[in-house]
């Protein structure tokens, strides 16, 4: 069974309750969906360890089958290489997978408890396209929570090890929604939709801060086949990034790593 965006945003705004995840039946696939999108962005005032505005092309997908429920993407920067670009030299590409497994559907037992909907072994892998540069793997608990107004929502905590330094590095909880709240005749919504990724615990040797994280606001316009959105990012010293302190590899130069980003994008639905 494959249901679009448009499908999930008016099964996420009717009245009806938010049921928990029932696998007693044995059907494990009877929750099956799919959904691919491509994403033409453009950031505004991006922090991380330097500040930058640039164009890129995501690719977008996620879905479920059976025990196995997947989110992801994958980036391409600078399309046409353009030589100006806060993007020009740099790494080309980043990914992240994000792939958990249901305890509930696994073991065929109801495990939901007040909010929580339905658990998971959950997991997030993140690489970008340099030799030395973005090689995370993070492992640990997820969930699908019922929360007020925003109705259902994932909720993820996991442990980080990064391959760089073949060491473990601190914690990130995340969490993510998906809200329509105006709807139109012609079936199109306006929704707010974003997350949240905040990493703490790490350590010293590693990282220049002990905790950083990110907040992505966005509105968007969605029909079945297309959709355009703003979205507000907010930031605090994003990937363990110190604002304002020399970077490590670079003393001539401060991370710009708190703040206000901007983005823009315009998705075509497959």
């Amino acid at each position: 069974m494959r249901k679009s965006l448009l499908a999930l945003g008016l099964l996420a705004a009717t009245s009806a309750p938010v049921m928990a995840a029932d696998y007693s039946d044995g059907d494990i696939h009877k929750n099956d969906y799919k959904w691919l999108q491509f994403n033409l962005m453009g950031a505004i005032n991006e922090k991380g360890p330097y500040e930058s505005t640039h164009d890129y092309l995501e690719m977008e997908f996620g879905g479920r089958s059976g025990i196995f429920d997947l989110y992801g993407y994958v980036d391409v920067f600078n399309l046409t290489s353009d030589s100006s670009s806060d993007k020009s030299g740099k790494d080309k590409i980043f990914m992240k997978f994000a792939p958990r497994m249901s305890l509930d559907a696994a073991t065929g037992k109801d495990l939901s408890f007040g909010p929580v909907l339905e658990t998971y072994i959950a997991s997030e892998i993140n690489w970008d396209g340099g030799p030395n540069g973005v090689n995370l793997q993070k492992v640990g608990l997820g969930s699908d929570i019922d929360m007020p107004w925003f109705g259902k929502m994932g909720l993820n905590l996991y442990g980080v090890y990064d391959s760089g330094v073949k060491d473990w590095n601190g914690f990130q909880i995340s969490t993510n929604w998906f809200k329509p709240f105006y709807f139109f005749e012609n079936g199109s919504f306006i929704s707010y939709q974003g997350y949240i990724d905040y990493q703490f615990g790490m350590q010293d040797e590693y990282s220049q801060s002990s905790h950083g994280g990110a907040m992505y606001n966005g509105i968007y316009w969605h029909s079945d086949r297309f959709a355009v959105g703003y979205g507000l990012k907010l930031y605090n010293d994003v990937y363990g990034f110190a604002d304002g302190e020399p970077l490590p590899w670079d003393p001539s130069a401060t991370a710009d790593s708190s703040g206000v980003g901007h983005y823009v994008a315009v998705t075509y639905k497959f």
